[in-house]
C-alpha cells in the first residue's frame, strides 16, 4: 500500500507538470494557429500519453470513489476533463454526464450561489412520444444548460436496446427497437449540438444489463449484433455525426468493446464514416475497480490501436503503459498521432477553445416549460374504462393513495441522475390545477413518506453511491378509513413506484411484480371505491416495465407517467385534466409475466459456476420480433397507446407494386373523434424468409401527425428504401433482400394494423458488403421460427 500511495504521488506529480505552461518555451506551434500535425510532432511522449487520457475522475482519490467530494474544478461535479498542455495552445475540456439532463454539483466552496440543472423526462418517456421534433426541442434546451454552466459535452443520449425488462438503465434507453432507439438519439444529439456543444452517445455496444457489467462476455451473433444491437447507433452516427462515441464496458465474444476493432474501426469508422472520438466508459477496459490501484488490467495499446482514441477517466498506470508501449514499438507511433489528431479535432470545436463566456445562468424556467409539455406527451394510457379519464371535476375531495404520490420520483439513479432544484409531486400537481387531494390522507401520508423517505437516504449514504435504490414501503390504512374516503371522494388514485439506476438490476419480487403490501392498498382500495360507485386510477411513476396483467382489471384507468422529470406532477395532472390528450406509445413489450421475455432463460450470465458469460440464444428475436412472430400474448403490446379521441386510417396507396430503387406509402390519418389530438403511424414490414430466418414483422419508419382537430385529416407519408428490405445473412458478409412479396402494414401498435399493401421485388438485392465481424470462438444455438 505504501508503494502504491507514493506511485500516486508521483504520478500525480508528473500529470501536474505535463499539464502547467512551461515558462522556458522557445516558439512552439499552436493548436488552432498551426497545423494540427506540428502541433502533434511537438509533444514529448509523456504528454502524448497525457492527452490520450482523462485527467482523473473528480471524486476518486484512484482507488475509491470518494463520498461527498466536491470537485473545485470549473465545473464542479463534472464526470472528467481532457488533458491541457498550455505551452501548445491546448485547453482542458470539461465532460459531464446526462442523460436526463446535465449533472454537476449545484453548490460550490465559498460561492453561495446554486448551479441547479433541469431534471427532464428520463430516456424511456422521451422515446415513448415518439415526436422527434419535440425530443430535438429537448435536445436544445439541455445543450443550452451544457454550454451555459461552462461545459464542452455532455454524456448522452444512451441507446442500448432494452433485451430484457430488469436492465437497471433500462429508463436511459429508448426502446426494444433500433428504429426508435436511433431516430429518438439523433434527434436528441442534433438538438444538444446545435448549441455547439458535444455528445457522446453510449454505451457502445450491447451495454444490455448491470450485473457484472466490467467483465461480462456476451456471445452474440454477428447479425443479431448488426440488426438489433448495433442498427441504432448506426442511425444517430450517420443522422447526426456526434462529437464522440463512449465505448462499454463489456466484451463481445471475449475481447473487450473498448479493444474490439470491428467494433471501432471497421463499422464504426469505416462502414459508417464516424469522424469524430471514441471515449471508454469510466475505467473501461479494467476487471473492476480493484485493479486500478495495481496496474493496468486492459491492454491500452489494443485499445487505442482499434480505435479507442481517449481512455477515461485517465489513470496513472494508463499513462505508464502508453509511454512503455511506445517505446518497445508495441504501440506504432502512427497510431498514437491519428487518436490524438481526432482528440484535438475535438478540443477545437469545444466552448473552451473558442473562448465562450459562459453565463452559469441558463434559462432553466423556460427548461421547465419544455420539460412539463415532453413528459405529457410521452406518457402513454394504458386503460380507460367507461372513459374514466380526463378527469374533470375539482369539487370534491381527490383520495390520493400510495406513498410516491407524495414523493414523486423524477428520475433515475447513478450518472443517469440529475441534481435539480425540485420535484413537483402528485399531490402538488393536483393542487396546482385547483383539484383538491383529500386533506386526512395529506396529513397521514406525508409524516410517514418523509420518515421512510429520510430512512433509504440514510441507508444508501451508508451502501455507497451506487447501491440499488430500495422503493418505499406502503402505509398500512385501516380498510374504515378507506371506506370513509370512498364516500366522500368520487376517485380514488393510487400511484406506483419504481426506481433503478446504475450499478444494480432490477428483481423479479417485489420490483418487476407488485409487491404484497401494494397488491393488498391496490385491493382494498378497489372494493371499496367499486362498492360505492366510485372510480380508480392508478399512476406509474416507473423507469421501466413491470407487470400488469394480474391486476389491470381491478382498476379503472391506469396511467403510465414514467420518471418524468421535475415537472412531474403537474405533467400527470396536465394528462388527468384533459389539458393535454395524451398521445404516448410503448416503445417496449409489457408481457403477461416475466418468463414471457425472450431473454428471461438466459439472462445474466450462465450458470452460478460461469457467470461472467451470457449466451443471447433470443437472436434477433428480441421484443416485438419474438411476441408477434411466435404468437406469444402481451400485456400490452409493443406500440400500444390509449387516445381520449379515435383517429381512422384510410386510403392506402403504394407509388408501385414493384420494388425498384424506393416505394412510397401514404395513408389518411382521421381524428373521427370529438377531441383534437396526434396519433403516432407506425409503419411495418414483412419480407420473404426462402433464405434466412426473419420475423413476422419489423417496425421500418413511424411519423407523429400534428394536433388534428376533430374531423381533421392528415396524409402521411413513407419512404421505404432497399436497406428497410434487407437482413445481414452471416455468410455472405452483406445486407441482403430477397426476391418475393412484401408485405406493408401500417397501424397504431404492433398488433393493431388497419390498412395493409403488398409490392414485389423481382430479384435479390445485395444493399451492402460488410466486414467480416464478431467472429465467435462457440456459436450460440439461436432461436429460430421457420
Amino acid at each position: 500500500m505504501k508503494n502504491l500511495y507514493l506511485k500516486i504521488s508521483f504520478l500525480v506529480i508528473w500529470t501536474m507538470t505535463i499539464c502547467q505552461p512551461n515558462a522556458f518555451a522557445q516558439k512552439l506551434p499552436q493548436l488552432g494557429t498551426d497545423p494540427v500535425d506540428e502541433v502533434i510532432g511537438a509533444m514529448t511522449i509523456q504528454e502524448k500519453a497525457a492527452i490520450l487520457t482523462g485527467t482523473g475522475m473528480p471524486g476518486f482519490n484512484g482507488i475509491t470513489p470518494v463520498v461527498g467530494f466536491v470537485d473545485k474544478g470549473r465545473v464542479p461535479g463534472a464526470a472528467g476533463t481532457t488533458c491541457a498542455i498550455p505551452r501548445l495552445g491546448i485547453p482542458s475540456v470539461v465532460v459531464a454526464d446526462g442523460p436526463a439532463g446535465l449533472r454537476i454539483q449545484p453548490q460550490r466552496p465559498d460561492d453561495k450561489n446554486t448551479y441547479y440543472a433541469t431534471a427532464f423526462p428520463v430516456g424511456t418517456e422521451l422515446a415513448c412520444t415518439w415526436n422527434v421534433e419535440l425530443v430535438r426541442e429537448v435536445g436544445e434546451a439541455m445543450g443550452n444548460e451544457v454550454k451555459e454552466y461552462g461545459a464542452d459535452a455532455i454524456l448522452a443520449p444512451a441507446l442500448n436496446i432494452m433485451r430484457n425488462p430488469l436492465c437497471g438503465r433500462n429508463f436511459e434507453y429508448y426502446s426494444e427497437d433500433p428504429v426508435v432507439a436511433g431516430k429518438t438519439a439523433a434527434a436528441m444529439v442534433n438538438g444538444i449540438q446545435s448549441n455547439g456543444v458535444g455528445t457522446s452517445i453510449k454505451h457502445f455496444a450491447a451495454n444490455n444489463q448491470e450485473t457484472n457489467r466490467l467483465s461480462i462476455n456476451e456471445h452474440i451473433s454477428e447479425r443479431a449484433m448488426r440488426e438489433i444491437y448495433l442498427r441504432g447507433f448506426g442511425i444517430a452516427v450517420k443522422n447526426a455525426n456526434p462529437w464522440t462515441v463512449m465505448s462499454s464496458y463489456n466484451l463481445i465474444n471475449g475481447t473487450y468493446t473498448s479493444a474490439h476493432k470491428d467494433l471501432l474501426s471497421d463499422i464504426l469508422r469505416d462502414e459508417w464514416g464516424f469522424k469524430g472520438i471514441v471515449m471508454t466508459d469510466w475505467f473501461g477496459g479494467y476487471d473492476g475497480f480493484g485493479s486500478i490501484s495495481g496496474g493496468a488490467s486492459s491492454d491500452v495499446a489494443a485499445q487505442l490501436s482499434a480505435g479507442n482514441d481517449l481512455l477515461m477517466p485517465g489513470v496513472g498506470p494508463q499513462r505508464e503503459a502508453i509511454v512503455k508501449a511506445i517505446k518497445n514499438g508495441s504501440l506504432p507511433e502512427e497510431v498514437v498521432d491519428r487518436d490524438i489528431k481526432r482528440i484535438l479535432e475535438f478540443v477545437m470545436k469545444s466552448p473552451t477553445f473558442k473562448g465562450y463566456k459562459y453565463s452559469n445562468k441558463p434559462d432553466l424556467k423556460l427548461h421547465a416549460r419544455i420539460t412539463r409539455q415532453a413528459a405529457a406527451e410521452g406518457m402513454v394510457l394504458l386503460e380507460n374504462k367507461d372513459h374514466v379519464l380526463p378527469f374533470t371535476d375539482r369539487s370534491k375531495p381527490l383520495a390520493l393513495f400510495g406513498v410516491t404520490s407524495y414523493n414523486f420520483i423524477s428520475g433515475g439513479t447513478g450518472s443517469g441522475d440529475v441534481n435539480e432544484a425540485y420535484t413537483v409531486s402528485l399531490m402538488d400537481g393536483l393542487k396546482n390545477a385547483g383539484y383538491q387531494p383529500d386533506k386526512d390522507l395529506i396529513d397521514k401520508y406525508v409524516p410517514f413518506t418523509e420518515m421512510e423517505s429520510k430512512k433509504e437516504a440514510e441507508r444508501r449514504e451508508k451502501a455507497g453511491i451506487l447501491s440499488a435504490p430500495q422503493r418505499l414501503p406502503e402505509m398500512p390504512l385501516d380498510a374504515g378509513l378507506i371506506e370513509q374516503k370512498a364516500g366522500t371522494s368520487d376517485i380514488a388514485v393510487i400511484t406506483i413506484g419504481r426506481n433503478a439506476g446504475e450499478g444494480n438490476d432490477r428483481q423479479v419480487d417485489g420490483d418487476f411484480n407488485l409487491a404484497g403490501d401494494e397488491m393488498q392498498l391496490m385491493d382494498q382500495v378497489s372494493a371499496a371505491f367499486h362498492k360505492a360507485g366510485k372510480k380508480v386510477v392508478v399512476i406509474l411513476n416507473v423507469g421501466g416495465v413491470i407487470e400488469t396483467a394480474s391486476w389491470k382489471d381491478k382498476v379503472d384507468g391506469i396511467l403510465l407517467a414514467w420518471q418524468p422529470g421535475q415537472e412531474g406532477g403537474n405533467s400527470v395532472v396536465d394528462v388527468f385534466s384533459g389539458k393535454v390528450n395524451p398521445s404516448g406509445k410503448l416503445t417496449m413489450t409489457f408481457p403477461v409475466k416475466y418468463e414471457d421475455t425472450p431473454s428471461a432463460k438466459n439472462w445474466l450470465g450462465l450458470p452460478e459456476d460461469d457467470p461472467r458469460n451470457v449466451n443471447y440464444e433470443e437472436g434477433i428475436y428480441v421484443g416485438y420480433r419474438y411476441f408477434s412472430t411466435f404468437n406469444v400474448k402481451t400485456s400490452y403490446e409493443f406500440g400500444y397507446g390509449l387516445s381520449y379521441t379515435t383517429f381512422g386510417y384510410s386510403n392506402l396507396k403504394i407509388s408501385s407494386p414493384d420494388f425498384k430503387d424506393q416505394i412510397v406509402a401514404s395513408v389518411d390519418i382521421t381524428n373521427t373523434g370529438k377531441t383534437a389530438g396526434k396519433e403516432i403511424v407506425e409503419l411495418y414490414l414483412s419480407a420473404p424468409h426462402k433464405t434466412i430466418d426473419k420475423p413476422a414483422e419489423e417496425l421500418k419508419d413511424y411519423v407523429k401527425t400534428r394536433l388534428l382537430k376533430p374531423g381533421e385529416t392528415q396524409t402521411v407519408r413513407f419512404t421505404i428504401t432497399a436497406d428497410e428490405l434487407a437482413s445481414f445473412i452471416e455468410n455472405r458478409h452483406a445486407w441482403v433482400a430477397e426476391a418475393g412479396d412484401y408485405q406493408i402494414r401500417i397501424g397504431c401498435s404492433s398488433l393493431d394494423i388497419r390498412q395493409e399493401a403488398s409490392f414485389s421485388l423481382a430479384g435479390e438485392k445485395v444493399v451492402e458488403k460488410d466486414h467480416d465481424a464478431f467472429v465467435q470462438k462457440k456459436p450460440v444455438q439461436e432461436l429460430k421460427f421457420h
